[in-house]
């Protein structure tokens, strides 16, 4: 289960919930662990020409007590095979052939059998009134991720149920996510490692001359063997700036920032290093260690209870005790997206508000996080300079995610 149900649960306590409902496939992934790669893609218009430019909607319901339940296309429902969620209720019809007689199902897919049985409902707020009503809370007070949920649906809801009380929990699901558990941890600690070993079997073999999209290929061909698939290779040609589409070919004196990550089991990793096509030179050099001693200034401060922006401010310090000012090093959550909460970051003033809750910007370091630090120096016509590493949070001390040695430029040989 990739769902933190306990801490979950102490927000609903705490916000006086009687149950979520999450409505992006982020988070029907996070609550149920349900994924079709056509529900971040689908939108209304694909298929009927003139509709709305809407993704089609599926629905995960996790009740204070009770059974949670997932809504999905009858067509995809499927993908809900072995769920720790039981309760899968599809919408629409899927279109079967009924002609033929159905056939005996396997015991994990006999849920499925209620689809050649029964009609299922045409849509998908019909569906999730149904099991709303079915689990007592037509009076409720209900959490509803407003964020992916288009208007006339979030009206329909409400018209559905008169009597409960709806209120947005966008937010409260981002600061349940922010804490890993143990299946969340593994599947982080896989896709780092499959990034890094992928990333420096690449970059040891690079040669002047190589082209960053063919290195690129590389990498995530090498990403495939091992099961995940690219989220970015990012380059910094001649320190102007962030790349991934401009071609460029790799010169003899490139001291070179590069990013890189890739989604495995749809968690992410994200990592990066400083590719020197040969050893930098002094200057350089004393810049590479003022960025190693910042994200050590990073390590030291992110301790459980301290605020993301004394994290920041510890490694933006660090730099300023060498005299750099030019470089902005910060931080950030991984997860099932590339940028979770907490963001180590300066204090914006701004909340983190919704319905359910409402904290300062500036979260506090938990215990079970995983974030990432990272720090560069861009320097136009002359090169650029990168160091990023993840981590995770522990009560006693903050320990790397997976090993990553960042001590010096990685140089080619």
């Amino acid at each position: 289960m990739l769902f933190n149900r306990p801490r979950a649960i102490e927000y609903m306590r705490h916000c006086g919930l009687d149950a979520l409902i999450a409505t992006s496939p982020v988070n029907l992934t996070y609550l149920t662990g349900y994924y079709c790669w056509l529900d971040r893609l689908f939108k209304e218009y694909m298929v009927r020409p003139g509709g709305a430019p809407e993704l089609f909607q599926n629905y995960a319901l996790f009740p204070l007590s009770g059974e949670p339940a997932l809504v999905v296309s009858s067509l995809m429902a499927v993908n809900a095979r072995g769920l720790w969620v039981k309760d899968v209720r599809g919408y629409g019809d899927p279109g079967y052939d009924r002609a033929v007689a159905a056939g005996p199902l396997e015991q994990s897919l006999e849920y499925f059998q209620r689809y050649f049985s029964r009609p299922a409902p045409a849509g998908a707020v019909q569906a999730l009134l149904d099991v709303l009503k079915e689990r007592g809370l037509a009076k409720g007070r209900i959490g509803v991720e407003l964020e992916g949920l288009p208007a006339w649906a979030a009206q329909a809801l409400r018209e559905g149920l008169p009597g409960a009380e709806m209120v947005d929990c966008t937010n409260l699901i981002r600061l349940v996510r922010m804490v890993k558990n143990f299946e969340e941890l593994a599947r982080l600690e896989k896709a780092a490692a499959l990034a890094e070993e992928a990333a420096l079997g690449v970059l040891r073999q690079a040669r002047v001359g190589d082209s960053l999209s063919e290195l690129t290929g590389q990498f995530r061909c090498r990403l495939a063997a091992g099961g995940a698939e690219l989220d970015h290779f990012a380059y910094s040609p001649r320190g102007l700036g962030i790349a991934t589409e401009p071609e460029y070919r790799l010169a003899e004196d490139d001291v070179m920032y590069l990013d890189f990550g890739c989604v495995c089991r749809n968690y992410s990793s994200d990592s990066g290093l400083t590719l020197a096509m040969r050893p930098v030179n002094r200057e350089l050099a004393r810049r590479y260690a003022a960025l190693h001693q910042c994200l050590e200034a990073g390590v030291q401060a992110m301790r459980p209870g301290a605020r993301a922006s004394q994290v920041q401010r510890a490694m933006q310090e660090a730099l300023g005790r060498e005299g750099y000012t030019a470089s902005y090093p910060h931080g950030h959550g991984l997860g099932l997206e590339v940028r979770d909460y907490p963001v180590l970051s300066p204090d914006t003033g701004l909340r983190v508000a919704d319905g359910c809750v409402d904290e300062p910007a500036d979260l506090p370091v938990e215990e079970g996080m995983v974030l990432n630090l990272e720090a560069m120096f861009f320097m136009p016509g002359v090169g650029s300079l990168h160091l990023e590493k993840s981590f995770v949070v522990e009560a006693g001390q903050t320990r790397s995610l997976v090993p990553q040695d960042r001590r010096q430029p990685l140089v080619p040989g």
